[in-house]
């Protein structure tokens, strides 16, 4: 072998192996760890996103357990999850934040006057700020906060019908019956 083919070669096979080793890996997006983690959320405090509505922040989520969603109105995977959202609270019974990143106020609007707005109060992180302390890589992106203000649970991507019943739910029964709400 001419050893201008070596290097080549070598790239492929380490590339190979490494795709390889990836399928015996657990890359469950809820089991990746992020580096805010059993750690108390990062202070905010971010103006309403839509007019005649709350803002957010940090201190609303303090004393009860709080599911809070990063998304965006020009983001399809948010636009994906819209409808589970819609029904979340009814499901788990706690209450669901929203943070609206770099949006346009009227875009946002109309999306969610037109789809629905599940949010008890959104944020609106317009210069990203927010999305940069609590360490998302991308919207959606969905965390969990416990009674005490502790980031316990994230899940990257959109929520889905199979993430709520083998991920959200059971987790949810386990921070609200095991003392950290």
């Amino acid at each position: 072998m001419k050893p201008q083919h070596v290097l080549p070669l070598a790239i492929f096979v380490t590339i190979v192996v490494a795709f390889g080793a990836s399928f015996h890996l657990n890359l469950n997006p809820e089991e990746t760890p992020f580096a805010i983690k059993d750690r108390s959320m990062p202070a905010f405090d971010l103006p309403p996103a839509l007019d005649g509505t709350p803002g957010l922040a940090s201190k609303d989520l303090q004393g009860h357990v709080a599911i809070v969603n990063f998304f965006a109105s020009w983001c399809a995977p948010c636009r994906e999850e819209h409808p589970v959202l819609l029904t979340l609270e009814k499901r788990t019974g706690v209450p669901l934040y929203g943070i609206a990143y770099k949006d346009q106020r009227p875009a946002l609007a109309k999306w969610l006057g037109g789809e629905g707005n599940p949010f008890r109060a959104i944020g609106f992180d317009e210069n990203g700020r927010t999305f940069i302390d609590w360490g998302l890589s991308g919207v959606p992106e969905t965390f969990v906060v416990d009674g005490r203000g502790r980031v316990v649970w994230r899940f990257q991507g959109a929520l889905n019908e199979a993430v709520l019943d083998k991920g959200l739910m059971p987790f949810l029964k386990k921070v609200k019956g095991g003392g950290a709400s």
